[in-house]
């Protein structure tokens, strides 16, 4: 079952086709945590979480730089864009819309997941002078050919189980899954193809039941 195959990639014992470091980095989160990422305690916060992050980092050497500032491309609340070919693009995300860093990393797993065509591979970590952290993610480079109907968007979605909340937020009742912020700008459309470029999953304890 679907359900079933999404679990075990979230848990971190199934396979995944794309984003082996994000699943890595995920498990070891996962382990440190006592409570898990959906539940912030006194114990706990994302405080706590960065410096087990930072822990890994170190360990595994993965603070990454190998970014031209100068192939900027464009910038949201949560990324910066960067030109890295005509092929690819790098991405900085702070994390900024979740919690914690595991539900942003879970959430790199179900794009990878859903969007295989666009997926995400984690490359490392960057601190900027403000000691702030950022996830660096490399994703296929897409041109749009043409403008996004967001009607087309919301179609594809209901027939992958994802109904229409409200504005661009969508829901899978069956699985416990909210995606959030698809309007024009996150997902283009190319040669009358849809690509979802950046995408805000969260997991509801429904999914886990």
């Amino acid at each position: 079952m679907l359900k079933d195959e999404l679990k075990n990639i979230i848990s971190g014992t199934g396979k995944v086709s794309h984003g082996e470091l994000i699943k890595t980095t995920a498990s070891y989160l996962r382990k440190s945590s006592p409570t898990g990422a959906m539940a912030e305690t006194k114990q706990y916060n994302r405080q706590k979480e960065t410096e087990k992050l930072t822990e890994f980092i170190n360990k595994n050497n993965l603070w990454n730089c190998d970014i031209n500032f100068n192939s900027f491309l464009s910038e949201g609340a949560e990324q910066r864009v960067f030109i890295k070919n005509k092929n690819m693009v790098l991405k900085l995300n702070d994390a900024i819309y979740y919690t914690f860093w595991l539900d942003y990393l879970q959430n790199l797993l179900l794009h990878n997941y859903f969007f295989s065509d666009t997926a995400y591979e984690l490359l490392g970590f960057y601190k900027s002078d403000a000691n702030i952290i950022y996830a660096l993610v490399s994703q296929n480079y897409v041109e749009a050919t043409e403008p996004t109907k967001l009607e087309n968007v919301k179609e594809y979605l209901l027939n992958n189980g994802f109904e229409n909340t409200k504005n661009h937020d969508y829901y899978n009742k069956s699985l416990g899954i909210i995606l959030e912020d698809l309007h024009d700008e996150n997902v283009l459309t190319a040669n009358g193809i849809l690509y979802f470029i950046d995408t805000v999953f969260y997991i509801k304890n429904e999914f886990y039941s």
